[in-house]
C-alpha cells in the first residue's frame, strides 16, 4: 500500500508539473442550439511549426511555445480564430463560414465492431450491437461467442445454461453491470445474464483486469459493462423473430416513442419459449428444460442540451420459469416424491433505477452524476428432494463529480456509493438470512495526453457491516513509444462475498451432501475473498497486404489472498472452505485480427491458463477449466447494392483438456477429451428495414458422453449432473428475421 500511494504521488506531480507547460482545451461548434466537438481541427502556435489536431471529443493538447502567444485554431467550412491565451485550459466554438462553398467530399472507413482502446489507460474492449448480430445471441450469455476475450461454456447438464468466465475464473469474480449500475450479482450470479436479453443491448465494454474504483470493491477479474438502448436514438419499431429445431422460439419487439424534442419513450417486450421434450442422449433426461420467460421493459429519456441535463428512468419486469428432469416428470403430480426426479426453476424480478447526468454549460469539462436502483429477486426452486429458495432486496446509490486540475488534460472523479442487500435464504431445511450494507467514497485521477502517456489512479475507502472498514487501491499505465504501438500495466486489488449457494447452484442437481467448514464469524462462517490482480498488454497493429493488422498479448495474474474454495475432490461431497495456502491464476492470451477492406475480418487467439489452489487433498489445478483454448473467427460481407448485402460469420473453438474430480464415472486424474465447437452464420439484408439469418450452432455434433452419472438411479448418493465439459445437445439450426421500421 505505501509503494501503490508513493507511485501515485510521483505521477501526480509529475502530472501537475507537465500541466503548467502544456495548453489544453475543447473545441466544438453549434447546430440547431446544440454544442458538438469538431474532430480534426488545426491548433497551432502563430509562426511557428508547433501544432496539433483535435481528437473525436474535440479535446487537444498543444505544449507552450517561447515564440508566441498566439494560438491559431482552423478548420476547413469554418472561420479561423486566433486567440491571445489568458490560462492553461480554453473551450472555444468555431462559426461555420457562409461565404464557402467547397465540393462535397466523403471519405468512409467501416468502425470495427470490435475495438480496443489505444489511448485509455485501462484495457479496454469494446463490442458494438454490430458484434452480436453475427451469432444466436438471444440474451447476454449468448453475446460473446464471437469474442475470444470471453470464455463461454454450459454449467451443468441440467438447465443448459451458459456460464462465462474472465481470465480463467468465473462470473462472480466480475462485476457486471448495466449502464454502470451493477447489476449481476447476488441471488441473480447463476442465471441473470440469461434475463438480459440480447436485441436489448446497444454495446458491451470488457474491461480486463483490475478495473475502475468508481462503481464498487467487487470487481476481481474485470467488468463487463452494458448499454442498453435510448429510446431517443433506437428504431422506432424493432422486431425480432427466432426460432430453432429443437423447439426454441424467441420474439423480441422495441417500440419507441418521441413525445417532444426533449422527452422519449420506449417499449421493449422479449418473449421465449421451449415447450420440445428432447432426449438425444437416451439417458431419460432432457437434454434441454422446458422454459418459458416474459421480459418487459419501459424507459423514458429526458434530454436537454442547453441546460447540460440528461435523464433515465427505467423499470423493468421478468418473470422466469424452468423445468428439468426426466421425460416423464409431472410437476402436478410427482413434485417432491421420489418417483420420478424433476426439477422447477420460478424466478420473478423487478427492476427500477433512475440516473441523471448534469454537465455544466460554460465548463463543459465539469459534471455530476447521480444514479440509483432497486431491485426484488425472487426465486422459488426444487432439485429433485432438494429445496432451494432465495429472495434478495438490493438497493444502490452512486453519485459522482467529474473535473479536471488545471487543464483537460488531468481529470479526476470523486464521490461516495451506497449499497444495501437483504437477503432470505433456504437451502433444504435451513436458514441463511441476512443483511449487508456498505457505504464507500473513492477517488480517481487520469492523466491523459491524447499521444504516448495515459495514466489512472484511484483509490477508495469503505465501511461494511460484514467485512468492517477497508481500502481498495488499483492503478493502470499506458504508454506508447511508437505511433500503433500500445503498452499497459496494472494492478488493483478487489474483494467480495461470496454467495456459496446462489454462485454454486448447479450443486443441487446433484446427491452431494454440502459441508461448510466454518470459522466464528463471516457470512456462512466464512471470510470475505481478497485478490490482487496484475496485468501487462501490449497492442502493435500495421498495414499488411493491403489491410489492416492488429497483434495483441495480455498476461494476467490473480493472486488470492483469500479464496472460497468450492472443493468437489471427494465423492458424494461438496465443501465450502477459507483458502489455506496459494491460490493463484495466470492468464496468457496472444491475438490477431486483420480485416481487409470493408468485406474480411479474420481474428485468431491462442489462450492459455495455469489456475491452481490450495485444496484439502493437495495443491491442485482447478477442474473443469481448459488450459488451453484457440479461437477463430471469420467474418465476410458482400458489397452493399440496391441497399441489399450478404453477410457470413464461422467461429470455431478448439477446447484443450480439462481436469475431472473422481467420481464412479470418471477415475482419479482423468482429464477429459479435446474436441472443437463450430459455429456459422449467414445473414441476407434486403434492405436497411428488413433481413433474414440462417445459423447453425455445434456444427460438428459433438456431444459428452454420459454427462449425468448414474442417471438411471436419480435418488441414490451417486446422482451428480454437474461434471459438464462438453455440449451435451448436439447440432442446433437456428433461423430468424429482423424488421427495422
Amino acid at each position: 500500500m505505501k509503494k501503490f500511494i508513493l507511485i501515485t504521488l510521483s505521477i501526480l506531480t509529475v502530472s501537475f508539473i507537465n500541466a503548467q507547460k502544456t495548453v489544453s482545451g475543447t473545441i466544438l461548434y453549434k447546430l440547431n442550439e446544440d454544442d458538438y466537438p469538431l474532430e480534426g481541427a488545426s491548433i497551432y502556435w502563430l509562426n511557428t511549426d508547433k501544432g496539433t489536431i483535435t481528437n473525436f471529443s474535440g479535446d487537444f493538447t498543444i505544449e507552450k511555445s517561447e515564440e508566441s502567444d498566439l494560438l491559431v485554431i482552423s478548420y476547413i467550412g469554418f472561420l479561423s480564430d486566433t486567440l491571445k491565451l489568458k490560462s492553461s485550459s480554453i473551450v472555444h466554438f468555431l462559426k461555420p463560414d457562409e461565404n464557402n462553398s467547397l465540393d462535397e467530399v466523403t471519405v468512409q472507413k467501416k468502425r470495427k465492431t470490435i475495438q480496443k482502446s489505444y489511448l485509455a489507460a485501462q484495457n479496454i474492449i469494446k463490442v458494438s450491437s454490430e458484434e452480436l448480430l453475427k451469432a444466436a445471441c438471444c440474451n447476454l450469455s449468448e453475446s460473446f461467442e464471437t469474442n475470444p476475450t470471453i470464455d463461454v461454456n454450459f454449467s451443468d447438464a441440467l438447465t443448459g445454461t451458459k456460464q462465462i468466465k474472465m481470465l480463467g475464473l468465473e462470473s462472480p469474480y466480475m462485476m457486471i453491470s448495466e449502464e454502470n449500475i451493477p447489476m449481476i450479482r447476488g441471488a441473480s450470479q447463476a442465471y441473470g445474464l440469461t434475463f438480459i436479453p440480447g436485441t436489448w443491448i446497444e454495446s458491451i465494454q470488457i474491461t480486463k483486469g483490475a478495473g475502475s474504483i468508481v462503481n464498487g470493491f467487487e470487481s476481481i477479474s474485470g467488468q463487463i459493462n452494458t448499454e442498453l438502448k435510448k429510446p431517443f436514438t433506437d428504431l422506432p419499431l424493432f422486431i425480432n423473430l427466432f426460432g430453432s429445431q429443437m423447439g426454441r422460439l424467441e420474439a423480441n419487439v422495441h417500440i419507441n416513442r418521441k413525445l417532444s424534442n426533449r422527452l422519449s419513450t420506449g417499449a421493449y417486450i422479449h418473449l421465449n419459449n421451449n415447450d420440445e421434450r428432447m432426449d438425444q442422449n437416451q439417458d431419460s433426461f432432457l437434454d434441454r428444460p422446458l422454459s418459458n420467460q416474459i421480459n418487459i421493459m419501459n424507459r423514458w429519456q429526458y434530454t436537454n442540451l442547453e441546460k447540460g441535463l440528461v435523464s433515465f428512468f427505467t423499470w423493468r419486469y421478468m418473470q422466469d420459469q424452468k423445468q428439468m428432469g426426466v421425460l416423464d416428470f409431472d410437476p402436478l403430480t410427482h413434485a417432491g416424491l421420489n418417483i420420478f426426479w424433476g426439477s422447477e426453476i420460478k424466478t420473478n424480478r423487478l427492476d427500477l433505477s433512475f440516473k441523471t447526468g448534469y454537465v455544466f454549460p460554460e465548463t463543459p469539462y465539469q459534471s455530476f452524476g447521480f444514479q440509483s436502483a432497486f431491485s426484488t429477486h425472487d426465486q422459488d426452486s426444487y432439485y429433485g428432494l432438494r429445496i432451494y429458495d432465495i429472495y434478495h432486496e438490493s438497493l444502490y446509490n452512486n453519485l459522482i463529480f467529474n473535473s479536471i486540475i488545471g487543464n483537460t488534460i488531468n481529470k479526476f472523479k470523486v464521490g461516495v456509493n451506497f449499497s444495501y442487500d437483504r437477503y432470505i435464504e433456504t437451502v433444504d431445511n435451513f436458514n441463511y438470512n441476512r443483511i449487508d450494507k456498505s457505504i464507500g467514497t473513492f477517488f480517481e485521477y487520469v492523466y491523459n495526453n491524447d499521444s504516448d502517456i495515459s495514466f489512472s489512479g484511484g483509490i477508495r475507502f469503505d465501511n461494511h457491516n460484514r467485512i468492517g472498514n477497508f481500502i481498495t487501491p488499483r492503478i493502470h499505465f499506458r504508454y506508447t513509444p511508437k505511433e500503433n504501438f500500445v503498452l499497459r500495466i496494472s494492478s488493483g486489488s478487489g474483494r467480495k462475498i461470496s454467495n456459496i449457494f446462489a454462485e454454486n447452484q448447479k450443486m443441487f442437481g446433484t446427491n452431494r451432501t454440502i459441508n461448510i467448514i466454518q470459522k466464528e464469524f463471516g457470512v456462512y462462517g466464512l471470510d470475505p475473498e481478497v485478490a490482487w490482480n496484475y496485468g501487462l498488454s501490449i497492442i502493435r497493429s500495421y498495414r499488411f497486404l493491403g489491410g489492416d493488422l492488429e497483434l495483441v498479448a495480455d498476461y494476467y495474474i490473480t493472486d488470492f489472498k483469500n479464496q472460497i474454495i468450492v472443493d468437489w475432490e471427494e465423492s458424494n461431497k461438496i465443501s465450502f472452505y477459507n483458502l489455506d495456502g496459494k491460490s493463484i491464476s495466470k492468464s496468457l492470451q496472444l491475438g490477431m485480427d486483420f480485416s481487409y477492406r470493408e468485406f474480411l475480418t479474420l481474428s485468431a487467439a491462442y489462450k492459455n491458463y495455469i489456475i491452481r489452489s490450495n485444496y484439502n487433498s493437495g495443491y491442485l489445478y482447478k477442474p473443469l477449466q481448459p488450459r488451453n483454448i484457440v479461437f477463430i473467427n471469420a467474418g465476410l460481407e458482400s458489397s452493399i447494392k440496391n441497399k441489399s448485402q450478404w453477410k457470413w460469420d464461422l467461429t470455431i473453438n478448439l477446447i484443450g483438456d480439462q481436469r475431472l474430480v473422481e467420481t464412479i464415472r470418471d477415475y482419479e486424474n482423468k482429464t477429459s477429451p479435446k474436441y472443437n465447437l463450430i459455429n456459422s452464420q449467414i445473414t441476407r439484408v434486403f434492405s436497411n428495414k428488413f433481413e433474414i439469418y440462417l445459423g447453425a450452432e455445434n456444427i460438428g455434433n459433438y456431444k459428452q458422453i454420459n454427462p449425468i452419472i448414474s442417471s438411471e438411479n436419480p435418488f441414490s448418493p451417486n446422482f451428480d449432473s454437474a461434471q459438464i465439459y462438453a455440449p451435451i445437445f448436439g447440432r442446433m439450426i437456428y433461423s430468424g428475421l429482423r424488421l427495422k421500421l
